[in-house]
């Protein structure tokens, strides 16, 4: 008897999220440094190479601060974008991608038409949007590890239930005897046992969050319903298990009925 199941496919799409999750950070990392070597308003550019002219006027051969949003939107372009549109047709505006991942306010400095220059206070806000970002996408790796880490268990648990299942069909249970088949009957109903608790430990799970501070957040739920929102099942474990369940029930069945014709 096949008994489909759905969470080896949850394991292979959590593993690809994970990795998409931790090219993630370190393109936030990489805007990061890219932003630290901006030269603002207030500062000079690192490295920059400055020259004295006849009248002792100095200027900057590098990046201007007026052209420092420019080189942002640059950066922000090269770097974080490419995974914020990762699962999107491209067609979203830059500005609109900072907005999503930023704040209105820092895409509203940011585009070309306000005509900001890049001071220190919009680095800052910058600065600390990355942080919090950052930290967030570190909480979803955390709670993909904890998806993962469940995932095992249960694929653990149902792969044992599975191939006793296709051991047992081997046997035809007009060829056992009645102690070979009140064991069948036993080993059943304990797999119908783990089954139950298969799905009480990912009801528990569901209701949970992973966290490591108030904003930096993720629901189990909602984490779930976006992994497999292409599933042709919502909750794979959960179908899995019930799916398993009601296997083992129909087998119980065939059993007892032998069992009773031999009493």
């Amino acid at each position: 008897m096949v008994v489909e199941t759905y969470v080896d496919r949850a394991r292979e799409r959590v593993t690809a999220e994970r990795e998409a999750v931790d090219a993630k950070h370190e393109a936030f990392g990489a805007f990061a440094d890219r932003v630290a070597e901006l030269p603002t308003e207030q500062s000079p550019a690192r490295g920059v190479t400055a020259t004295v002219t006849a009248t002792g006027a100095r200027f900057r051969a590098d990046v201007s601060t007026d052209d420092g949003c420019r080189a942002v939107r640059r950066a922000f372009a090269e770097t974080v974008r490419p995974h914020s549109v990762a699962d999107e047709d491209g067609g979203e505006p830059l500005l609109a991608t900072v907005r999503k991942e930023f704040t209105d306010a820092i895409a509203v400095a940011l585009a070309p038409t306000t005509g900001t220059t890049f001071s220190a206070g919009l680095e800052r806000s910058l600065v600390a949007e990355v942080d919090a970002r950052r930290a967030e996408i570190a909480t979803t790796s955390r709670a993909l590890d904890r998806e993962r880490s469940q995932l095992a268990d249960a694929a653990a648990a149902v792969d044992g239930i599975t191939a006793w299942i296709a051991d047992a069909d081997e046997t035809p249970l007009t060829d056992l005897g009645f102690e070979a088949l009140s064991r069948r009957h036993r080993t059943l109903a304990t797999h119908r046992e783990r089954c139950e608790e298969l799905a009480h430990e990912r009801q528990t799970f569901l209701r949970g969050t992973t966290s490591r501070s108030a904003e930096a957040r993720v629901g189990h739920r909602s984490l779930v319903g976006y992994l497999y929102r292409d599933f042709p099942v919502e909750h794979p474990v959960l179908a899995t298990a019930a799916r398993l369940d009601a296997v083992c029930a129909e087998c119980q069945r065939a059993v007892r009925d032998h069992l009773v014709r031999r009493a």
